[in-house]
């Protein structure tokens, strides 16, 4: 019998996953020079305004899978394009932007590389090709030039175009720029995106999350219902079973009863007969 509930309780359980796991999608690490999500295998989360907070890339503060760990070095990197770099303006924002597609929701939960349209990695190239860049040995990509490097050298002459730069700096490149294709960062498509993202208010956010918030306690509190309901009446059935074994257990007794009565009352007649 208990055997049959916990059976059901697994059976809800795994329910319950499937349908959280429907609800949203998850957070991918993507590997290469790219630190691990700290929420990786869960879904992308809002990011409160206050010590938790994204330090840059807040665009993407609304649905995102970073945390510090992935914005610390997109901050040392914007440092060190700007003081020994050398950067433009232009080039400090479109390599912050580009930077920041690790925190683009829709790159946390795909697997892979980052993936960057060719034509924003040309864009970031002529914004930034009279910088200074250094290959990182480490990690063998290249990265902004740090005042401690021996060996720095313009943008220009580390790589010729675009792809090559996304490639060196350690993403995946998809080519063309189809205006509805979002299977790259840094398209129209992500542009869009993003400027609907900085549209956004919080009150919008706040009410996305009480919606998702309240069909995940709909879930859990019909999982419950079920449950009370299942054991009640697993209790009643055994309850009942246990009343009918009982009920058996008296008439077994009677009959036994019965049967010596008839013995002692047959011996008593013989007895009076002799």
């Amino acid at each position: 019998m208990w055997r049959r509930f916990v059976c059901l309780l697994l059976f809800l359980h795994f329910c319950l996953l499937e349908i959280c796991g429907k609800t949203s999608e998850i957070c991918i690490s993507k590997g290469g020079r790219f630190p691990p999500f700290s929420s990786d295998r869960k879904p992308p989360k809002q990011v409160s305004k206050g010590p938790g907070d994204l330090i840059v890339c807040r665009v993407f503060r609304r649905r995102t899978c970073c945390d510090i760990n992935q914005t610390w070095p997109v901050i040392l990197s914007i440092r060190r394009l700007a003081s020994a770099g050398n950067a433009s303006q232009e080039c400090l924002q479109s390599w912050e932007f580009l930077e920041c597609s690790i925190c683009d929701p829709w790159v946390g939960v795909n697997p892979g590389l980052p993936r960057i349209c060719s034509s924003f990695c040309d864009t970031v190239y002529k914004a930034c090709s009279t910088a200074f860049f250094s290959m990182d040995q480490k990690k063998q990509v290249l990265v902004p030039c740090d005042e401690r490097e021996l060996l720095c050298a313009r943008l220009s002459e580390w790589v010729s175009n675009g792809t090559e730069l996304c490639h060196h700096v350690g993403f995946s490149v998809v080519q063309g720029d189809d205006p509805e294709d979002i299977s790259c960062y840094g398209g129209k498509a992500s542009m869009d995106y993003v400027r609907k993202s900085w549209k956004q208010s919080d009150d919008e956010s706040s009410s996305d999350d009480m919606n998702l918030g309240d069909s995940m306690q709909w879930i859990f509190w019909a999982a419950v219902v079920i449950l009370i309901a299942a054991g009640l009446f697993l209790a009643r059935r055994r309850k009942s079973r246990n009343r009918h074994n009982r009920e058996q257990a008296v008439q077994r007794v009677g009959r036994k009863l019965g049967t010596r009565g008839s013995s002692s009352d047959q011996v008593k007649r013989t007895r009076i007969g002799q």
